[in-house]
């Protein structure tokens, strides 16, 4: 029994997600996380429309100031059907830069900070972490912690997308511990719980029994496992949940 346990520890150790970072064109669509109150980097263009928008929630008003004169000056549109933002800078327009404070419908303020670029239209969209773990909290409260674990699990057997969850396909390559194939293929976390979908090949000669306390590490909650017959050369997917790591709770 260690011995699975040991397997199935290993490699949710193995797969915790690292933060890699890539230098995207600047004419590539811009997202940006930020927090109440924060800055945000970001690059419009010089002569085309720039579009700002949130992810799960809609601005409410913008403030700037202005020069008093319309050639030197940077323009802001409220869409109030969408409630994204459109900024149009003149040719005329002597800085490179602009910025603006932004009140979100939601309560967040943002100070937004730009560069003039001579790219083609753009689009920022800028999450705020706080919603969507807001989002996940309300879903895991509407049940005892045990009930919206085996809820996480039913959602994750049918490929079910959760308000304010966050979901990772992973690509990461199989991992052989013995006779079995282990493979992280999605990662589901919320504001306390973080679900597993794991697929498991039997590469060996022998028939083997999986039980739920062969993929079990101490803070599960709960687990599932599809098929737990494995004859050589099948799999089965497991769905294993326990406490999100990454978020503090009692």
């Amino acid at each position: 029994m260690a011995r699975r346990y040991n397997i199935i520890n290993g490699l949710v150790l193995a797969f915790t997600p690292l933060a890699t970072f890539f230098a995207a064109p600047a004419w590539a669509d811009q997202f940006k996380q930020a927090a109440d109150g924060a800055g945000i980097d970001c690059s419009v263009s010089a002569h085309e429309l720039t579009r700002f928008a949130l992810v799960e929630d809609q601005f409410a008003s913008v403030s700037k100031i202005s020069t008093g004169t319309p050639y030197n000056d940077f323009a802001v549109t409220n869409e109030p059907l969408r409630g994204d933002i459109y900024v149009s800078v003149p040719e005329s327009y002597a800085a490179r830069s602009i910025s603006f404070f932004a009140t979100t419908r939601k309560g967040f303020v943002y100070k937004i900070a730009c560069r003039i670029e001579s790219i083609p239209a753009a689009q920022i969209f800028i999450a705020n972490p706080a919603i969507a773990k807001s989002d996940a909290a309300r879903w895991e409260g509407e049940t005892p912690l045990p009930t919206s674990a085996v809820r996480l699990i039913q959602a994750m057997a049918n490929d079910r997308t959760i308000e304010g969850f966050e979901v990772r396909q992973s690509s990461a390559l199989p991992a052989r511990v013995g006779t079995l194939e282990i493979q992280l293929v999605a990662d589901y976390r919320g504001a306390s719980l973080a679900g597993k979908v794991i697929r498991v090949t039997n590469r060996g000669a022998r028939s083997l029994t999986l039980t739920t306390s062969d993929l079990a590490p101490k803070d599960t909650l709960a687990v599932s496992i599809a098929n737990p017959v494995l004859e050589p050369g099948t799999a089965t997917t497991a769905f294993v949940v326990g406490a999100n790591g990454e978020s503090s709770h009692d």
